[in-house]
């Protein structure tokens, strides 16, 4: 069982910056990718970046070249650095962790004003 909990999820003006964190708990099993996605109000949820335990990347294209997405492996953290943020980027954003199943955070709100 892997628990996941983000954090620093807040409103923002439109162009501002939010980085968020995931603090995953010690596993017996290697955690292999890590990732964002994110659900906007009556929207499905939908894949922000993810990154492999080596480092290799993967981002929405709505988010490319805004976002960067990091992992620490020693710390079990992955974070989410969000840049130029926008109104449309306003949604609850969740962990995600591959070790043998797919765990998920509880979600963290960002908020982006005009």
């Amino acid at each position: 069982q892997v628990q996941l909990v983000e954090s620093g999820g807040g409103l923002v003006q439109a162009g501002g910056s939010l980085r968020l964190s995931c603090a995953a708990s010690r596993n017996r099993f290697s955690i292999n990718a890590m990732g964002w996605y994110r659900q906007a109000p009556g929207k499905q949820r939908e894949l922000v970046a993810t990154i492999t335990r080596t480092g290799s990347t993967n981002y929405a294209d709505s988010v490319k070249g805004r976002f960067t997405i990091s992992r620490d492996n020693a710390k079990n953290m992955v974070y989410l650095q969000m840049n130029s943020l926008k109104p449309e980027d306003t949604a609850v954003y969740y962990c995600q962790a591959s070790a043998v199943h797919v765990y998920w955070g509880q979600g963290t709100q960002v908020t982006v004003s005009s």
